[in-house]
């Protein structure tokens, strides 16, 4: 399937990211994600840094088929090569994996290309490169990556402005912050422990949607 603009922008909203730190006994992360987007989560990517290869192909295999049923699309994190062998909806990358590369190409012109930026000229160096989409941040402070620094508000409103394409705002987003990103241009939000740590997976999801969408509509 290809995405078109709108297609991408609109899943952006509630931008759900993979933790199976998270999960319960007897869980499965095929379970979990299935209650975030009974809730309205909007897109999934496949991010686990404790699985090799194998594993993430396993759990792409199961979420695939999950996702395909409530039209979301599916992104894995990181790797080209797997998003491409787990048949995925698209890739997520960092500035890294940019380098000597034709990202764009090796894609395809049909699955989505997000690319990680922290600063203006990441973010226009994102869009040269044919992404359909950017992630900014860490927007606030974030136990997911311990050496990630939050944004200032300004900057994340300069590098929206500088490019064309929409971008999701991410790190340390929760339900009481998410208002503060009004204004600031983004598309929605990407989040991982305000969903998958939840007691209530589907009735986070829920909230996070609607707030999302209260902050994009003032932004």
């Amino acid at each position: 399937m290809r995405y078109t603009r709108d297609d991408i922008r609109r899943a952006l909203t509630l931008y759900a990211v993979s933790d199976r730190s998270w999960l319960r006994p007897g869980q499965t992360l095929a379970e979990v994600c299935a209650m975030a987007m009974d809730g309205g989560a909007t897109l999934l990517q496949l991010r686990e840094k404790e699985l090799d290869g194998n594993g993430i192909l396993a759990e792409a295999a199961e979420l695939k088929p999950l996702c395909a049923r409530y039209g979301v699309p599916l992104i894995v994190n990181d790797s080209i090569e797997l998003a491409l062998a787990a048949g995925a909806d698209g890739v997520h990358l960092g500035q890294s994996d940019l380098r000597g590369r034709d990202v764009r190409a090796l894609v395809g012109p049909d699955r989505i290309l997000g690319i990680s930026a922290r600063t203006v000229a990441e973010a226009v160096a994102a869009e040269a490169a044919g992404a359909d989409y950017i992630g900014v941040g860490a927007v606030f402070p974030t136990g997911t990556k311990r050496d990630a620094r939050p944004m200032d508000l300004d900057l994340l409103r300069s590098i929206t402005a500088a490019v064309s394409i929409p971008a999701v705002a991410i790190g340390g987003i929760n339900a009481d912050n998410i208002m503060a990103l009004a204004g600031t241009g983004v598309a929605g939000v990407a989040v991982v422990s305000a969903l998958f740590a939840a007691e209530d997976v589907t009735a986070a999801a829920r909230r996070l949607r609607a707030l999302s969408e209260g902050a994009v509509r003032h932004g």
